[in-house]
């Protein structure tokens, strides 16, 4: 892959293992699982991410109409493997214009879906209230999952964050009236499973939604 490793939480460069400690250091973020420099999106870079992922890599499967693959990573190393993916897609939006939405599986601690909702932090925090009804649902590997709307994230994006195999499932959705995708019941496929399907996935230009900092 071209590029340096990064801090899935901040973006800034990072320190791989060496003589005095055996992970990888951010300046600001301590120890880190490095974020994976991106390539093109491509049946290459979605192979990587699928390949070495240990967590879900959750993408609409079948695409909808009209949408494509703008990207996908993850958040590891060759020893520990990725303990978090991210992929982007974008299409029509439900209410006309286009839409963008980054799915990020991820486990506890990283903080990929929390830098791509706008949020300090590694999870929701109090923005997330999960007392009441969802409000929103998909089928995630055949589970209905439950999501409920982020209500501190920045307006310009509507952000829904939930659980799924034991996970953090965020769905990140540009622009904000675009979220209304979430409501759905929008069907997620683990591309882990697919198999040689993968091969099949339309693909778009890499969005900057992945390389954007906090």
């Amino acid at each position: 892959m071209r590029g340096e490793p990064s801090c899935p939480r901040c973006g800034g460069r990072v320190r791989p293992p060496g003589l005095f400690a055996d992970f990888w250091q951010c300046a600001e973020h301590g120890r880190i699982h490095p974020m994976q420099p991106l390539i093109p999106p491509g049946v290459e870079s979605l192979g990587v991410v699928v390949d070495r992922s240990e967590v879900p890599v959750w993408m609409p499967w079948p695409l909808p109409v009209g949408w494509l693959l703008t990207g996908a990573a993850y958040a590891g190393d060759d020893r520990s493997g990725g303990r978090a993916t991210a992929v982007a897609c974008s299409g029509p939006g439900p209410l006309g214009g286009m839409g963008e939405l980054v799915l990020v599986a991820e486990e506890l601690g990283i903080g990929l879906g929390a830098r791509y909702a706008g949020l300090d932090g590694l999870d929701p925090g109090p923005g997330l209230s999960a007392d009441g009804p969802p409000d929103a649902k998909v089928l995630a590997a055949g589970h209905p999952t439950p999501l409920w709307h982020v209500k501190n994230a920045p307006p310009d994006r509507a952000v829904f964050a939930g659980e799924a195999s034991g996970l953090w499932l965020w769905a990140i959705v540009w622009p904000e009236q675009s979220g209304f995708l979430m409501y759905d019941e929008l069907v997620l496929t683990d591309l882990r499973d697919v198999g040689a399907e993968v091969d099949l996935v339309p693909c778009g230009a890499l969005t900057p939604r992945l390389l954007t900092r906090p």
